[in-house]
């Protein structure tokens, strides 16, 4: 394996309740809370009553910070963070999936720093030297593992340009995780959700190394566990331990252990990320057309990976197959999955209308250090082309 540091500071707090028994004890040091969550299904489903019954009756004055949008813009953050200065808010907790944990890490940040945190943080790697304001979350949606690192994915509209860090002093403190709060997840956001897992886990998997590792090992085991715990949400979406295995893989995913000793694509996710900023395509199904097409364009580079994903992944028996058409196989099984679970398979299914941006929206996307096969802006137009319809 490739040398690496590991630092994760998050503390989960994982099951049924989890928020009823420690919510309170979690809040304890603070006084006034910048309460953020999304589009209102908080209220709608009960949890944001639950939530600020908590805080009120442990005397939190509590400070509204609602609207959070599935993209979360630098505008938005800017709203937020003028919300704590205003109100001297001394905490910030997050309700919701992966837009509003990553929206209250960013406003967590820029409450407390004096520059401009896009020019400074995300534009550009930099070194956070500011403490930034205590944050916790409780998730309501699988799909980011936003909730144990420190990345935050924010749109920039007026650049146009979509763009995530990881910096680990974004870490949330902690983190409540109760499965039972995802059951009233519409199916199609969770089925786009539970994608987003299993394109994050594959990003990390298919790059190097290639000799053998304990990363590339657990996430073969995560990649069958998504596959069948998300087909039998889809038939149940109230089955308690496919819901709770969904969420913690999602957390597997993104809490930085499976990618350790490992280079890292997610050109996929740079693709896509400029696809959303510029159509506000959705994340997962987005990724969900993407994937299929730009591994075929990949995989003779990665062929050893590819074949052990069609064996081990989608258990492919061999038979007379050589390794391309193992590797091919392998590749299809996915995009059957697809499929199978209801996502687009067309940019123009997954609202994606006017091909004449493609090209722009191409020569604006970031090309991956850690993929098999480096691209160019010309090739990743060729595969926005081949998946417009």
């Amino acid at each position: 394996m490739n040398n690496f540091i590991f630092q994760n500071a998050t503390k989960v707090y994982f099951g049924k309740d989890c928020v009823k028994e420690y919510l309170g004890s979690l809040t304890e040091p603070y006084s006034t809370v910048l309460l953020a969550y999304g589009g209102g299904s908080a209220k709608r489903n009960g949890i944001y009553d639950e939530v600020t019954g908590i805080l009120k009756a442990n005397g939190k004055k509590i400070v509204e910070f609602s609207g959070i949008m599935a993209n979360p813009t630098y505008a938005k953050v800017q709203e937020g963070a003028k919300l704590v200065r205003e109100y001297d808010a001394d905490m910030i907790l997050g309700i919701g999936g992966g837009s509003v944990m990553d929206c209250c890490k960013a406003v967590s940040l820029a409450a407390r720093y004096d520059g401009n945190i896009w020019d400074d943080f995300w534009a550009k790697p930099g070194v956070i030297g500011t403490e930034p304001v205590p944050l916790g979350v409780i998730v309501t949606v699988a799909g980011t593992g936003s909730e144990c690192n420190g990345g935050a994915v924010i749109t920039n509209e007026e650049k146009k340009v979509k763009t995530g860090r990881d910096y680990p002093r974004l870490n949330p403190g902690f983190a409540l995780m109760d499965p039972t709060y995802t059951y009233s997840v519409p199916v199609k956001q969770m089925v786009s959700g539970g994608f987003d897992i299993l394109s994050h886990i594959m990003e990390t998997y298919f790059s190097e190394p290639n000799e053998d590792n304990v990363s590339d090992d657990i996430m073969e085991a995560l990649m069958r566990s998504v596959i069948r715990n998300l087909r039998a949400s889809i038939q149940n979406p109230e089955d308690y331990t496919a819901r709770s295995n969904l969420m913690w893989d999602s957390t597997m995913a993104e809490n930085r252990v499976i990618k350790m000793g490992k280079k890292c694509d997610f050109e996929c996710h740079n693709m896509e990320h400029q696809l959303g900023a510029y159509t506000n395509c959705n994340h997962g199904c987005g990724l969900a057309v993407l994937h299929p097409v730009y591994y075929r364009h990949i995989y003779r580079e990665g062929l050893p990976k590819f074949v052990r994903f069609a064996e081990n992944v989608w258990g492919i028996a061999r038979g007379g197959k050589s390794d391309e058409e193992l590797a091919l196989a392998g590749i299809d099984a996915l995009a059957d999955f697809i499929r199978e679970i209801g996502l687009p398979t067309t940019l123009k299914e997954a609202g994606v209308t006017d091909k004449s941006q493609l090209k722009e929206i191409a020569d604006s996307c970031g090309i991956s250090a850690g993929a098999y096969k480096k691209m160019t802006h010309e090739e990743i137009l060729e595969i926005f082309n081949e998946c417009f319809e």
